[in-house]
């Protein structure tokens, strides 16, 4: 059984862990002791490490895990949305003394959120790589990285009806994170590495649409004007051939 490290412990990290635990074995990182002592009588390995955005006196301690992992999935923000470039760029560098010259798979949590708000049906190669300071950053580091562009997380608890929302009119880009990590565990399966892929439901119906279908309200029949930007997954579709469990963010709620 395949051992996966998980540095982040969050929203997602803890239901990409609940997803594949029967198929995989975890380590994880949290930021207290508190949920350290949780997760560990739940049978899950925790290490209490916190990257910090600025330089610290001396280098993280080495993860003492990594030698027995096979896998990294990477959720800590490393956007410049979530701080400046100096910032980004310490946090890198403490996420690497963390991991150090770790060469199995890894994985990057980006975000749509590198392409622009402009109305356009937006694939990888219209923003590169090298043009993302985070994404740079890591592949530059860690070569075989795969960055996973997520869209809008969803599914559980976070429900679209449940947020103040502007621009009704505008397409969702949504996944369910049951779909994040069945995407990584074909990943894994398939040992692939390099890859950026978009990860969005392949459908886009506006934030109307959705927010009707989950307080059971019938849409009128009108055919509205779909405006905004929509981040295409149709490589990823194809190159793994993969079948998302929740393709319409419709319906994520059921």
């Amino acid at each position: 059984m395949k051992k996966i490290g998980i540095i982040g412990y969050g929203w997602l990290g803890a239901r990409i862990e609940a997803s594949l635990h029967n198929t995989y074995t975890f380590s994880v990182t949290t930021t207290t002791q508190d949920k350290a002592d949780e997760l560990k009588n739940r049978g899950i390995n925790p290490r209490v490490a916190s990257f910090m955005d600025y330089q610290l006196a001396s280098p993280l301690l080495p993860w003492d895990e990594i030698k027995t992992l096979d896998v990294i999935i990477i959720t800590i923000p490393v956007s410049e949305k979530s701080c400046c470039v100096s910032s980004l760029y310490n946090r890198i560098q403490n996420l690497s003394s963390f991991i150090g010259d770790f060469e199995g798979q890894i994985f990057l949590m980006s975000s749509t959120g590198v392409y622009p708000n402009t109305e356009k049906e937006f694939i990888e190669e219209d923003i590169a790589v090298n043009s993302i300071s985070g994404e740079r950053m890591i592949r530059n580091k860690y070569p075989q990285v795969n960055i996973l562009r997520l869209g809008g997380l969803m599914g559980d608890n976070r429900l679209l009806k449940n947020y103040n929302i502007s621009n009704l009119d505008h397409a969702v880009n949504h996944v369910h994170y049951a779909d994040i990590a069945g995407i990584i565990s074909k990943m894994i399966e398939r040992k692939l590495e390099s890859k950026t892929y978009n990860v969005t439901a392949p459908a886009h119906p506006t934030k109307s649409q959705v927010i009707n279908a989950q307080k059971n309200i019938n849409d009128t029949g009108e055919v509205m004007e779909v405006k905004g930007k929509k981040v295409l997954s149709s490589k990823l579709i194809s190159e793994l051939e993969y079948v998302f469990q929740y393709p319409d963010p419709r319906f994520f709620h059921l």
